[in-house]
């Protein structure tokens, strides 16, 4: 008896509970609410959202926008407009120091920019206005470097630094301070490597810039495929060697078979025997 009472007890509690519930649930719809944002809307109109296009010259690059490499694009001169206009008004000298290597061809390789002298811990100032894409370190070529993608549709590469001020995705100003000069990675003193690419094909600096003077050429700079790229046409293959650093555990069919070659032919190149044994730290040819 008392049992079937707590039974009835409990039931008719929770009937009730069921209707407050509702009734709360009624009075709530009948409020009026206000709009909700449009969170696809926000996103377009976020000017620090990576993920929309938001970068220099997004139209030019095709939305390729990556922080792996210089020359991502991989874009044949062939491809190009005939010729485009670069606006260049607004143009800093990233250093004011002379010339020490000019753009063109070295004895085994291309030289793609040019090296302005300064001495380690000089400012380094951003030519155009833009935004970083790149910021890494390279031991054999640039060292500390840094890639700024302009609004103007140039890139920029500042290389043998010895520290970076800025952040990757930061958006920088012409003439703003983004590094200091070094000496870093494959460099016989200190001096800043500086490059001009267009969609990732170089263009000779001083066809842009008067280095003497520090100002540019023209306001308006006229890119085309005959003037700007008449290096790719005029220069021979160089021919390059490259080495390996023998590890632990290496033997000289090892090295060969990984870097596709015979044994016979490494030992050749580096005047050994095909059996000779390696040490760890040896410098061997592989081309």
């Amino acid at each position: 008896m008392f049992i079937s009472f707590k039974k009835s007890f409990l039931f008719i509690i929770l009937i009730f509970s069921v209707w407050g519930v509702n009734a709360q649930q009624a009075n709530y719809n009948l409020v009026p609410k206000r709009d909700t944002i449009n969170i696809y809307q926000q996103m377009l109109n976020d000017q620090s959202d990576d993920l929309m296009e938001n970068h220099p010259a997004d139209d030019i690059y095709n939305n390729i926008w990556r922080s792996d490499h210089v020359n991502p694009y991989k874009i044949p001169i062939d491809s190009l407009p005939d010729s485009v206009k670069i606006d260049c008004s607004h143009f800093v000298v990233p250093v004011p120091g002379p010339v020490t290597s000019a753009f063109g061809p070295r004895r085994y390789r291309f030289h793609y920019g040019t090296d302005l002298r300064l001495n380690v811990g000089d400012n380094v100032l951003s030519a155009f206005s833009g935004k970083v894409r790149i910021i890494e370190y390279e031991a054999r070529g640039y060292g500390n470097y840094i890639v700024i993608r302009h609004d103007n549709g140039l890139e920029t590469v500042y290389g043998h630094l010895s520290a970076v001020l800025v952040n990757l995705n930061q958006k920088v100003k012409a003439g703003e301070l983004i590094a200091f000069g070094g000496n870093t990675g494959h460099s016989t003193g200190p001096h800043l490597h500086f490059e001009t690419r267009y969609l990732g094909n170089a263009i000779n600096p001083a066809t842009i810039v008067n280095f003497e003077t520090g100002l540019v050429h023209e306001k308006t700079y006229l890119l085309t495929k005959k003037k700007s790229f008449y290096y790719q046409r005029e220069s021979k293959p160089v021919y390059v060697s490259r080495y390996y650093t023998v590890r632990k555990g290496d033997t000289m069919s090892k090295i060969a078979a990984r870097n596709g070659i015979s044994a016979k032919t490494l030992a050749k190149m580096n005047g050994l025997k095909s059996k000779s044994k390696v040490k760890p730290g040896q410098q061997l040819r592989l081309k």
